[in-house]
């Protein structure tokens, strides 16, 4: 508990984490509160569709659709977080004071994922304070249903907080393994803004990719909510079950740590 309150401290004692927070709330209430919009008035009639009548979201559709942007687009915050909570100490070299506190090295590592797990459900949130706020105060405007009376949106919401927490475990993996500052971030960003994109997108192709795609961690985290943009942009791709996707997130972080456990966490650091 001593260590996990010092990583806590550690975190809390710079700006990044409500810098990160900042900037996910924002960045979630624009597209949520735009796409809100866009869909609403095209479904109220408000707004002239020259979409094809099946790329657009069912009513019933809609508001999960919506909620889940904060995963389905937000979920590269949490991974920054993480894995700028250990890259930032092989950069300052703050974990050599650590070290000599704390000798036993799998102790540190296990407080640092316990802490950077908190903070992405922390960061999961205030994602979902801005799809869910926004999001429902637009839809509402055009008389679309946010439908936060049902049991369903509540389970959406709260799997939504695991995956975004899960995220930042598989982000303090990805730190223990590369621990260098600037190749994780290039890795992180090239990584979930094209390569897997693209990755999930061309899996749809063919019946035997399909099967693979869908254990891609993006996918998995989807599968994990129960709903994503991503439904919209590939309607025929193969998906597991809620559960099958929140274990093979957690399978990616858990890989990622040990694999940089066992090559670089435990080298030298000064």
């Amino acid at each position: 508990m001593r260590s996990v309150a010092a990583e806590f401290t550690k975190v809390t004692s710079t700006r990044i984490w409500w810098v990160i927070a900042l900037v996910l709330f924002g960045y979630i209430a624009v597209l949520a509160g735009g796409l809100s919009a866009l869909f609403g008035g095209v479904q109220s009639g408000a707004i002239g569709s020259s979409m094809g009548g099946g790329q657009a979201p069912p009513p019933a559709q809609l508001p999960a659709l919506i909620y889940s942007f904060a995963s389905s687009v937000g979920y590269v915050f949490p991974v920054l977080l993480g894995a700028l909570a250990v890259t930032g100490e092989f950069r300052h070299q703050t974990l050599t004071p650590t070290f000599l506190a704390v000798p036993r090295r799998g102790r540190v590592l296990a407080a640092k994922l316990t802490t950077l797990f908190g903070f992405g459900a922390v960061l999961g949130v205030v994602a979902l304070l801005a799809s869910v706020g926004v999001g429902a105060l637009v839809m509402g405007t055009f008389g679309v249903d946010p439908v936060l009376g049902e049991s369903d949106t509540w389970a959406l919401i709260g799997r939504s907080v695991l995956a975004m927490a899960l995220w930042a475990a598989v982000g303090v993996g990805l730190g223990v393994l590369v621990p260098n500052q600037v190749a994780t971030i290039v890795i992180v960003l090239a990584f979930t803004q094209f390569i897997e994109p693209l990755l999930r997108l061309a899996s749809t192709f063919t019946d035997a990719t399909a099967g693979i795609g869908r254990f891609l961690p993006g996918a998995a985290s989807d599968a994990l909510v129960g709903a994503s943009f991503f439904s919209i942009a590939a309607p025929g791709a193969s998906v597991l079950e809620w559960w099958q996707g929140g274990l093979v997130l957690l399978a990616y972080a858990v890989v990622l740590t040990v694999i940089g456990y066992l090559v670089t966490w435990r080298r030298d650091v000064t």
